[in-house]
């Protein structure tokens, strides 16, 4: 299983932004997928997740409001709209998923088999 994320880029305080992940083959078979961001010097920290059946989402406090996780109907693929966004957000941003993941453990960023490669998103102020 391949994660490609994708949609990153620079912005001023206040915009938007769409990031992608695709994944290699169907994730029907992966109960979750999520974002994770990491900033310099920082440790990596759930951003929001999805169950890819139930299309249930789940966010980190900082992330309630202002982003919006999906998928589209191929299960191929997860979006992270971005709104609102904060200096603070700068961080590379990685898509993670996993089949045999429990809802507990969402959150936390060594639960996850699959990841992508990550994606910078750096907000100006």
């Amino acid at each position: 299983v391949q994660l490609q994320a994708s949609g990153g880029g620079l912005v001023q305080a206040g915009g938007s932004l769409r990031l992608s992940c695709a994944s290699s083959a169907r994730t029907s078979g992966r109960v979750y997928m999520s974002w994770f961001r990491q900033a310099p010097a920082k440790e990596r920290e759930f951003v929001a997740g999805i169950n890819m059946n139930s299309r249930r989402t789940y966010y980190a406090d900082f992330a309630e409001g202002r982003f919006t996780i999906s998928r589209d109907d191929a299960k191929s693929t997860v979006f992270l709209q971005m709104n609102s966004l904060k200096p603070d957000d700068t961080a590379v941003y990685y898509c993670a998923a996993d089949s045999t993941i429990i809802l507990s453990s969402i959150r936390f960023a060594s639960a996850y088999n699959y990841w992508g490669q990550g994606t910078q998103v750096t907000v100006s102020s």
